[in-house]
């Protein structure tokens, strides 16, 4: 008997389908993937790990990745790729606030936000995490992000600009609760459109590409066998105890890429986390909506002043 997919799983599938699908190589993939599956299923599983780590659609080499001319641009190596670092040319001189994009984004879709940060007197630090926007790099994964995301951290706290916050969109919002998780140097976490379990995101991937469980679950073994961490690890009942940062989470009821449940499941874990729910912005309208920005600047300027008495 064939059970029909509930109609959050059934929109998740369609969303992911379709960010997959903006590649027109995605279908030659699907098919090639599907017959190397069959003929050696040892190459598909190999395969399907190189494809589920390349972030897609893929980059214009063309396209300038910097936010605008106002912005320094730094490169720091990291791993087998590089973080890149954006800075307002005319610092604020308030603390800083790490802002970092999603799996598949990069840094200037986190501009309107950082300009709502500067008008506050904060100073935005913008981020291409590896293998994004302007970093290098061919792939990637949530473990990198979490490291990435702790070392830029440190990085700053030995510039002599700690992050006051740090604000994460998506898989890097799920990257940087388990680095809270681990004792993050910063003041206050906000999680944006966060994912609870990248297990389902393993299995929203294998739906798309037509890959049977059996591929799929020896994908995600190889995948934590490398990384050294398995995926259970960053999911909210893991991560969410561990928190101590005051955080503040903001979902859409309407998100088709991450349910609205993952959001819940990230207030109910963290101890004393308030979750903002918004109505019509589906995943990334949330990065530029006057509401989500006033509240989150509100939230952060709040942390940076009770640090300060």
């Amino acid at each position: 008997m064939t059970s029909t997919p509930s109609p959050s799983a059934a929109s998740a599938l369609q969303a992911t389908s379709s960010f997959y699908g903006e590649h027109p190589a995605m279908r030659l993939l699907r098919a090639g993937l599907g017959a190397t599956e069959r003929l050696w299923p040892a190459l598909a599983v190999r395969a399907a790990y190189r494809l589920f780590g390349t972030p897609l659609p893929l980059r214009r080499p063309e396209r300038s990745a910097a936010p605008g001319a106002d912005w320094r641009t730094e490169r720091w190596p990291f791993e087998d790729a590089e973080i890149t670092v954006y800075t307002p040319q005319a610092q604020p001189h308030g603390p800083a606030v790490l802002l970092l994009h999603g799996w598949g984004g990069h840094a200037r879709q986190m501009l309107p936000l950082a300009q709502a940060l500067a008008a506050r007197g904060l100073r935005p630090v913008l981020l291409d995490l590896p293998a994004h926007g302007g970093s290098r790099g061919r792939v990637s994964n949530l473990p990198q992000f979490g490291r990435a995301i702790e070392y830029a951290t440190a990085r700053l706290h030995a510039q002599d600009s700690a992050p006051a916050a740090v604000v994460a969109h998506s898989l890097a919002a799920n990257a940087a609760a388990h680095a809270a998780s681990r004792g993050l140097a910063t003041g206050r976490l906000v999680l944006l459109a966060p994912p609870a379990s990248p297990h389902e995101y393993t299995r929203l991937f294998a739906q798309v590409f037509g890959l049977s469980e059996r591929t799929r679950a020896a994908m995600q073994r190889r995948i934590e066998a490398r990384e050294g961490i398995l995926m259970r690890q960053f999911e909210p009942p893991a991560v969410g105890p561990r928190i101590a940062l005051p955080t503040l989470v903001v979902h859409d009821r309407g998100d088709r890429i991450n349910r609205f449940a993952d959001g819940e499941a990230y207030r109910d874990h963290i101890a004393g986390a308030t979750l903002l729910a918004t109505e019509g912005l589906g995943h990334r309208k949330i990065l530029q909506q006057a509401e989500v920005l006033q509240a989150v600047t509100v939230f952060v300027a709040d942390g940076v002043a009770s640090a300060a008495r």
